[in-house]
């Protein structure tokens, strides 16, 4: 039986949180199939509304990325300038990454972009699950009588 590896799926999903670990359980890929991605990132749940987004960016400075939300998707993005300094330099070994990049998260229903920061590398972004008033589950009193609807004469 060929196994379904849904990492990706979850790695960029943000409040899905009991239908991904279902599904997870369900289907437990093998460790030998996780691929890596640039910029390495964690998505962590800090509370039970809260989760945050740490994103290792070495190298790009604030005005080098760009974050948008738009409806149920944030992007992030970054671009260094290219410098004519590093055309001159030569490079014996060159492992830290100066490669554009655009990460895509797919956010779940009430979950808002709070705020962001970067330090020593780390971009983080905040995020919060803000559910309306109207949408939270509400206790039902048994005995209370909804009104009766009457015909009226048409």
């Amino acid at each position: 039986m060929h196994r379904i590896d849904f990492t990706p799926v979850f790695r960029s999903t943000i409040g899905f949180d009991r239908m991904a670990r279902l599904v997870d359980a369900a289907f437990q890929a093998s460790e030998g199939s996780n691929t890596q991605s640039y910029p390495p990132y964690n998505i962590e749940k800090l509370s039970e509304d809260s989760y945050q987004i740490t994103m290792a960016v070495a190298g790009f400075s604030e005005q080098d990325i760009d974050i948008t939300v738009k409806e149920n998707s944030l992007l992030i993005s970054g671009q260094t300038a290219k410098t004519s300094d590093d055309a001159e330099k030569t490079y014996l070994h060159r492992g830290i990454a100066s490669r554009s990049f655009e990460r895509r998260f797919d956010l779940a229903d009430h979950i808002i972009v709070t705020g962001a920061d970067l330090e020593n590398g780390l971009l983080n972004i905040s995020l919060v699950r803000e559910i309306p008033e109207e949408k939270k589950p509400r206790k039902i009193n048994i005995g209370s009588k909804a009104p009766k609807l009457t015909k009226s004469a048409a």
